[in-house]
């Protein structure tokens, strides 16, 4: 797959030629977070911190690991500095000058990549000023036991858009051994990601993005293959809890523009090109698009508008779904519809009743002994809880990626009472 990237100095998304030459100043990071992020991961790096200089980029970076799967690095040359990250969300971190086996051995393994970045195959550290005289491959023989993958950039062509290296790509395949590959440096064709992926390798990509050499959307539908006589892709389309609201089609051209437009586009094997809610108001905003293991299907996580995804009017083609993200949506429908006078009208209306019923059910909670009863009294605590998640206008899949980026915290709270 791609991994977009965003390299930060002075507060600005930038573009360097060989590590060093600016070439293109992208302005505000966070539109180009969430447009690339649709993708899946992206890497967010602070040349600021890289290069030393006083303009570092942590608050921004921590909103971007809210807005994106993000894998940050750029200057992370302590171990409390890179669990910092960790803890702040990013899915992985990336460690360059100080990748040492002494080093990421502190850290989850799967979380950290190691990136070995090399000039004429000679890697090169503290941002790319300092040679090591050691090789690609020696880098990834000391590290590979002790990494989740490595970032291989070849820093000669970073920037250059003279096409990437894949015939040295094979052999670091093969010592990169279980860990994850990327490789960044000069990609510049839709071919050569497609090339990669089929090694099992990632792409990480920037000029080519920024100067409009392709899309996000086209590189991604690129990887895509098919048997069907219609050449169409199966589309799984699920909401942002993981549930599935039905089966549509994509075409090569309907998923680029699904994605650069972060809409539900697909194609109709009636109507063609069509686009969800254009007539019925039931809109998608497009949030992540994933390839299946065989590059054959498409799943998309949209944020449906009401009443859902089916013509019939249900949230799914098979009806009606349930549990809490349902509940959720029924009390925010209610914000504006639930009637005077009724129940959730007083709760949404009176802040007192709430919190008088929220501090109750918790008290019965903590009192209940059966399972019977903490089902119960948990079901009284959710849907109070939510009450008080609507009225503030927070949408239940904030709650569930709150939970998901916590998950990802290394250092642990000592969970102690609060008095």
């Amino acid at each position: 797959m791609i991994v977009p990237s965003i390299d930060l100095r002075h507060g600005q998304a930038v573009q360097l030629v060989g590590g060093a030459e600016p070439a293109i100043e992208a302005g505000d990071p966070v539109p180009l977070a969430q447009q690339f992020g649709v993708v899946g991961p992206i890497a967010v790096i602070d040349l600021g911190a890289a290069l030393g200089d006083e303009v570092q980029h942590t608050e921004t970076i921590t909103h971007l690991c809210q807005v994106a799967r993000c894998r940050v690095g750029g200057g992370l040359r302590t171990i409390d500095k890179a669990k910092a990250w960790l803890d702040r969300g990013a899915e992985q971190i990336i460690i360059g000058t100080a990748a040492t086996p002494e080093f990421v051995r502190q850290l989850p393994r799967e979380r950290v990549i190691a990136a070995l970045d090399a000039v004429d195959g000679e890697v090169v550290v503290e941002g790319w000023r300092t040679k090591t005289g050691r090789s690609i491959l020696e880098g990834m023989a000391e590290l590979r036991d002790h990494v989740g993958g490595f970032l291989v950039t070849f820093v000669e062509r970073e920037g250059r858009l003279q096409g990437t290296d894949l015939e040295r790509v094979a052999a670091l395949v093969e010592a990169a051994g279980d860990a994850e590959l990327t490789i960044a440096g000069g990609v510049s064709s839709i071919e050569e990601i497609r090339a990669l992926d089929e090694l099992g390798v990632d792409a990480q990509v920037g000029m080519a993005l920024y100067t409009g050499r392709f899309t996000a959307g086209a590189s991604v539908a690129g990887l895509l293959k098919t048997d069907r006589p219609d050449g169409l892709f199966p589309t799984v389309v699920t909401d942002e809890s993981g549930v599935a609201l039905g089966l549509a089609y994509s075409s090569a051209a309907t998923l680029a523009e699904a994605i650069d437009t972060r809409t539900g586009i697909y194609h109709s094997r009636r109507r063609g090109r069509w686009q969800k809610g254009a007539t019925s108001g039931a809109v998608q905003e497009l949030i992540a698009v994933d390839l299946d293991c065989d590059r054959d299907t498409v799943r998309f996580t949209v944020r449906q508008a009401a009443p859902g995804f089916c013509h019939e009017n249900t949230w799914t083609c098979w009806g009606d779904a349930g549990g809490v993200p349902a509940l959720a949506r029924t009390l925010a429908s209610r914000v504006t519809s639930a009637p005077a006078g009724s129940y959730t009208r007083r709760l949404l209306d009176d802040p007192e009743l709430l919190a008088s019923k929220l501090r109750e059910e918790a008290q019965e909670l903590i009192e209940a002994s059966t399972p019977a009863e903490v089902a119960h009294e948990v079901a009284d605590v959710v849907f109070f809880a939510l009450v008080a998640m609507v009225r503030a206008g927070v949408p239940w899949s904030e709650v569930e990626a709150v939970l998901d980026r916590r998950s990802r915290r290394v250092t642990r709270r000592p969970g102690h009472a609060k008095h």
